[in-house]
């Protein structure tokens, strides 16, 4: 598939001509369609059709914006299989996965569609008995989505949705490495007749589209998820000329598991979290905190169904675990292991690259460590490597989990209600996850970091209405 931009409701080529290949990362023999090379020039383009389009998009009912919403979940839903294959070659993750993140979409979809019949203010008594007091949200203009690669469907969606329904319009900008994918579910909005310009769509590099996009004094705002390099330019450009934005960052997320844990429950969960997706998630768990009581036990269940792993095709059904999504991303976490085993972390299982002139594939990868300020346990690695370490009771676990710079999210797996109450309290985390895998997200509830994780704000569920609108008070005099 060719991959243009979309501006105003058309599909056309970037200014310049310029292309680039999107590649399977499970073949790289594989070509799963090309994307436009986008300029400075492309984002004028769709920047003005978005601040066009603003107007008339902002006038129209909630119930209406809603609408368009709805038929968008209808076509996705048809094309469903389409959009996970294409997701599946294009990223890597297993097509059940990619089925699972395109029905979450489709879900997105229609969660944010019913808030167009939401309220949108209060009622505030007023001192004056002669006046009317309350107030309303309005949409803050043209938004700027910047999405990562990871979750090609889920994100962009998450992102978009809530922002058209609150009535801005928005510039699209996907990671290059999916942006075939994210064209595919654009091409629903457009199925669905979303009027031209609430929606526009472009594609290229962060250092070109991105920048000027963040730049853009039209852009009243920017939601961001990527890495923390590229957030923290994001905020100061944004905070340097007055425009919202919105960080969703890295993560170093612990699992803990005490003495008195089901502790096949939480091996099963620490591999889920660990290792599917291929540990691309900011959610993945990447640390394991074990009580000395059972960390033997724990060990030897992770180790043996860990070697169970069948590493494969995305699209085989036997796969459970498919390629890193790219090259690059095989480098750098190959680049970690190895500095594991220079800082004396001492290799479990895995750790090598697998059919490497194929794809981007490696092994699930565990490590026991003993120094928590080594590279392993403190850097996001982006990847499946898991340190695990053996603690002294929950207070050191707690101590350790804290002791990062980042607090995205954090599990635990414990039967004693006290333990429950103490890492609820005192885990630095923005989703806190009792017997459960530390990579699960509800969308409808609030999600976000604390730390360097996040910007402070939250995304999902009723909170997308805190940043993408602003709040208007009104006095009326009788």
């Amino acid at each position: 598939m060719d991959a243009h931009n979309f501006i105003y409701g058309q599909w056309v080529p970037a200014v310049d001509g310029q292309t680039a290949k999107s590649i399977n990362p499970g073949n790289l023999n594989d070509t799963v369609g090309t994307y436009q090379d986008s300029t400075e020039a492309d984002v004028e383009q769709a920047v003005q059709a978005a601040q066009e389009a603003a107007k008339p998009w902002r006038k129209l009912s909630g119930a209406e914006r809603g609408a368009f919403l709805y038929k968008t979940a209808d076509i996705m839903e048809e094309r469903l299989d389409e959009i996970a294959k294409t997701a599946a070659r294009e990223m890597g993750k297993t097509l059940a996965e990619t089925k699972g993140e395109t029905l979450r979409g489709i879900a997105i979809l229609r969660y944010y569609a019913g808030e167009g019949l939401r309220k949108n203010g209060d009622v505030i008594p007023a001192s004056d008995a002669k006046a009317l007091m309350y107030t309303t949200r309005v949409p803050l203009g043209v938004v700027a989505v910047i999405t990562p690669w990871n979750f090609p469907i889920a994100i962009p969606l998450w992102k978009t949705a809530p922002a058209i329904i609150f009535g801005n319009t928005v510039v699209l900008k996907p990671a290059s490495e999916t942006a075939v994918t994210c064209a595919k579910v654009v091409a629903c909005f457009e199925a669905a007749g979303l009027p031209p310009g609430v929606l526009n769509f472009i594609t290229g590099s962060g250092a070109k589209v991105g920048q000027s996009l963040v730049e853009h004094h039209r852009v009243n705002a920017i939601t961001f998820t990527g890495s923390n390099t590229t957030g923290k330019k994001i905020g100061q450009t944004a905070l340097a000329r007055g425009a919202k934005y919105q960080l969703e960052m890295g993560g170093k997320n612990p699992v803990i598991v005490a003495a008195d844990a089901d502790i096949e429950q939480a091996v099963d969960a620490t591999l889920s979290g660990a290792f599917k997706s291929t540990g691309q998630k900011c959610t993945a768990t990447s640390r394991a905190f074990v009580d000395r009581a059972v960390y033997s036990t724990f060990k030897k269940l992770l180790l043996e169904k860990t070697k169970e792993i069948v590493v494969g095709d995305s699209l085989d059904a036997k796969t459970w675990m498919g390629p890193l999504a790219s090259q690059n991303q095989l480098a750098n976490c190959l680049a970690y292991i190895e500095k594991g085993l220079s800082e004396k972390a001492t290799l479990l299982t895995g750790g090598h690259a697998i059919d490497q002139e194929k794809g981007s594939f490696i092994e699930p990868t565990i490590f026991e460590c003993r120094d928590h300020h080594s590279s392993i346990a403190q850097e996001e690695i982006f990847g499946p490597v898991l340190a695990l370490f053996e603690v002294d009771g929950i207070e050191e676990a707690l101590r350790l989990a804290n002791d990062v710079p980042y607090g995205l999210s954090a599990s635990i797996f414990t039967k004693n209600i006290a333990n429950m109450l103490a890492f609820i309290e005192d885990m630095d985390a923005g989703l806190i996850r009792v017997n459960a895998e530390s990579a699960g997200v509800e969308l409808q509830a609030p999600f976000g970091g604390m730390k360097q994780s996040s910007s402070h704000s939250r995304e999902q569920g009723e909170a997308a209405k805190e940043f993408f609108t602003a709040t208007k008070t009104i006095f009326v005099k009788a």
